[in-house]
């Protein structure tokens, strides 16, 4: 699959933008705010219906304006998709597929397979366990739509049973529709804990793989998954027991949405331990791993959207990072970046032919290069 063109009308920076894209790869170079990332951010909306960097739609909008408008065309073969993602002040988004509008967003993810590799992907080492969740919970979104499924009533059963926590006083108040949430965490939470386990080895296993290809190091990487289904007790059991505490705190306390995601080199921790360059090389390992299992389960290549990667990362890193990305598993490459110079020179090192594009202040040029490997 491949985006063959992306229109985009008042998007962040962008007043008014169109540009036809190389099936392969192609370079967004430009100085540090002129709006690379947002069109790699236009490209992310129309493959999972949200920005990857800012939660809030309506502060995606130019300023002064009103609404924004994201278009592209996709191609899989001789399939062709026209996505279209709106958002207007005051109003409902509309994601819509060849003029077709949908009537749930979660019907739309998977149908374009893209991993974003970005320098805030730090977060999913310092930040807390749910940035590490949904992670796991955006990759396997993409090629299982039981598990989204499974997800989105395991959470909406998670809100109630907590409104029902904050109305009663004590324990002895407890009625039957306590127990029909119950119900619904357990049918659904042990799902997701059993497919996420699943998930977890042949992760582990690519993860693993590109690590070491990336930082050519011998030492092992790995990724421990903690969850209370691993305990001797049932989740029934837990939920029962754990009854009066969630009343104090007025909120479950148990469940598969208190999973976390602890990463490690040579079984120490990446965030207590490893270096900068070392979390940059878990990161990216972790992404590719993410879309090696993407490919393998879809049969699609997906989309690679590529940010500013020359941060913390060295020439040999990159050049390693290149090597991989030209193997089958990985689909249309989207790249920013500053510098020119550097972009060519690795490109030619790497064997790739790109299609640049320079970015100045919310305005998109198609660069005439003879870039060649």
């Amino acid at each position: 699959m491949y985006l063959k063109d992306l229109t985009v009308l008042n998007f962040k920076n962008y007043s008014s933008a169109e540009i036809r894209f190389d099936d392969k790869v192609n370079c967004l170079v430009g100085m540090n705010g002129s709006g690379k990332t947002n069109l790699l951010d236009a490209i992310y909306y129309l493959a999972f219906s949200k920005s990857f960097f800012n939660p809030s739609d309506s502060q995606n909008i130019l300023l002064d304006e009103v609404f924004f408008s994201i278009q592209g065309s996709f191609v899989n073969g001789d399939v062709r998709q026209k996505v279209q993602c709106s958002i207007k002040k005051g109003h409902k988004k509309v994601i819509n597929r060849n003029g077709k509008v949908y009537q749930r967003f979660a019907d739309h993810i998977g149908l374009i397979p893209t991993v974003m590799i970005s320098p805030i992907d730090i977060l999913l080492i310092i930040e807390g366990s749910e940035v590490r969740r949904k992670w796991l919970d955006g990759i396997i979104a993409q090629f299982d739509r039981k598990y989204l499924d499974k997800l989105i009533l395991y959470n909406k059963a998670l809100i109630q049973r907590n409104k029902f926590l904050k109305n009663i006083r004590n324990s002895s108040q407890v009625t039957e529709e306590l127990e029909i949430w119950n119900d619904h965490l357990i049918e659904n939470g042990i799902f997701i804990y059993e497919r996420r386990l699943e998930i977890m080895k042949d992760l582990i296993e690519n993860f693993n793989i590109y690590y070491k290809i990336i930082s050519d190091e011998m030492e092992t990487v790995g990724i421990d998954y903690h969850s209370h289904l691993q305990a001797e007790q049932s989740f029934e059991e837990q939920l029962k027991k754990s009854i009066d505490k969630d009343l104090r705190l007025q909120y479950t306390s148990v469940g598969i949405h208190k999973d976390d995601i602890d990463f490690n080199i040579a079984s120490r921790s990446v965030k207590k331990f490893a270096s900068q360059g070392q979390q940059k090389s878990v990161l990216l390992a972790l992404r590719l791993a993410q879309a090696k299992l993407i490919y393998d389960s879809k049969g699609t290549r997906p989309l690679m959207l590529l940010d500013d990667i020359y941060d913390k990362l060295d020439s040999q890193r990159m050049m390693r990072l290149f090597e991989i990305l030209k193997t089958e598993e990985f689909g249309q490459l989207f790249v920013t970046d500053t510098n020119f110079e550097h972009m060519t020179d690795l490109l030619k090192i790497s064997g790739l032919k790109a299609k640049f594009f320079e970015v100045k202040q919310g305005e998109i040029f198609e660069m005439q290069t003879e870039v060649l490997a």
